[in-house]
């Protein structure tokens, strides 16, 4: 196996690992797949950003993961399903697109039930960088909100005549 394919399933597991954090709610194991000043990379804590949808630019280490602290405070459940994975290894930088298929969820119902779910689609770009043991850590994240099309509330048989299903979209 070359060395190059061998980087992009490190790469992969590495992108996986973050998001099997965010679903578990660990925040310790979040902190650890960021490009940091202990990891013997010449970053710094100003080094990374994450772009989430919605928010402004993060940028430095503390603002990215006090973003992700209130994320997972504020979830009571996630999961992620990705797909279009697509990675691309140069040297020590490697490029991760992928599709977020999300799906969460509020608080539980007074009867114990599961609370409401919600899906959504992200499209996200990851960035990771190479340290000098080798491990891959995540420089920057960027997700944007997919646009999806949905009917109105007509007949269902296709767009609307009036403005040729130029309206249909929602956020």
């Amino acid at each position: 196996m070359s060395g190059a394919r061998t980087d992009a399933e490190a790469v992969e597991a590495a992108n996986t690992a973050l998001y099997d954090a965010l679903e578990h709610g660990d925040l310790d194991t979040m902190e650890r797949l960021w490009l940091g000043p202990d990891d013997g990379s010449a970053a710094d804590d100003a080094d990374v950003s994450a772009v989430h949808p919605g928010w402004p630019v993060l940028t430095g280490r503390g603002e990215v993961m006090r973003s992700y602290a209130l994320i997972m405070a504020g979830t009571d459940y996630i999961q992620f399903f990705l797909t279009d994975v697509e990675v691309s290894v140069l040297g020590d930088t490697a490029l991760v697109t992928c599709t977020e298929n999300i799906l969460s969820g509020g608080p539980a119902e007074a009867d114990g039930s599961a609370g409401p779910l919600v899906g959504g689609l992200v499209v996200a770009t990851n960035v990771f960088r190479r340290v000098p043991d080798g491990a891959w850590k995540l420089w920057s994240h960027h997700g944007s909100p997919v646009l999806v099309e949905q009917d109105d509330e007509g007949d269902g048989d296709g767009p609307d005549e009036e403005d040729g299903g130029q309206n249909d979209t929602v956020f």
